[in-house]
């Protein structure tokens, strides 16, 4: 009976209690959640993803803006707003929309010079008339111009022409044909003698481009008002005024 009691009591001590298997299991588990608690602590950090970069690059202020008419640039003004009846510019891409506006702020400025041109032209000495006022009407003064005169006159025009391509037209070769550059906006030359541009303020400088874009459309308006009445009566344009 000793011997059978010797024998169970220590085969009982070779088998796994109830608690042992118990505490077996906590630690196990325990070890699990550190090292899942380790895996995250030492996971990198998300960076934050950057800033997309805008579709169109800003200049002067000014970013397309596709769902804008004529892709948001200056010269919309009351009370008419964006006036566009022929629909010139509806549906443009936006380089189309950039070269519809250089044409027309170019054909402005020139418009411009070509009023004050008809006035100074007839009514004050000239180059070509010398110290008296009895000139031809402007219509008629170019064919009457000697060529001497002329020359440097188109010869400037070329230059300013090609400085102004060189300026802000992609180079035939590198490009669609009549294509602007993307960092151009039209009309920039950057001419500026007397400092007039605002470089600093966004808002003031589409406030001064919209004033010379409606100069500009009023210059061509008189421009050819000057040329349709002299073909009239042969009159200048003061002449007829004081009539």
């Amino acid at each position: 009976l000793v011997i059978l009691l010797a024998t169970i009591s220590a085969a009982g001590a070779f088998a796994p209690s109830t608690a042992s298997r118990a505490a077996t299991y906590c630690m196990s588990l325990s070890m699990s959640e550190e090292e899942t608690e380790t895996v995250v602590v030492n996971e990198a950090p998300v960076e934050a993803e950057p800033p997309a970069a805008p579709a169109y690059p800003t200049l002067n202020g000014w970013t397309p803006d596709p769902s804008l008419p004529c892709w948001g640039l200056p010269g919309v003004s009351a009370p008419l707003g964006f006036f566009d009846p022929l629909g010139f510019s509806k549906d443009k891409e936006l380089t189309g929309a950039k070269r519809l506006r250089e044409a027309e702020i170019m054909h402005g400025r020139v418009g411009m010079m070509a009023v004050v041109g008809f006035l100074i032209g007839e009514n004050t000495p000239t180059i070509a008339y010398g110290m008296t006022n009895d000139h031809t009407i402007a219509n008629d003064q170019i064919p009457e111009i000697p060529g001497t005169v002329l020359f440097p006159f188109f010869l400037a025009i070329n230059i300013a022409e090609a400085y102004r391509a060189s300026r802000g037209w992609v180079e035939p070769g590198l490009g669609p044909l009549w294509t602007l550059r993307e960092n151009y906006y039209p009309g920039d030359l950057g001419f500026d003698p007397f400092g007039l541009k605002p470089s600093s303020d966004p808002k003031a400088f589409a406030n001064m481009q919209t004033k010379e874009i409606n100069n500009g459309r009023l210059a061509m308006l008189a421009a050819a008002g000057c040329i349709a009445q002299e073909l009239v009566n042969g009159k200048g344009i003061v002449e007829n005024l004081l009539s």
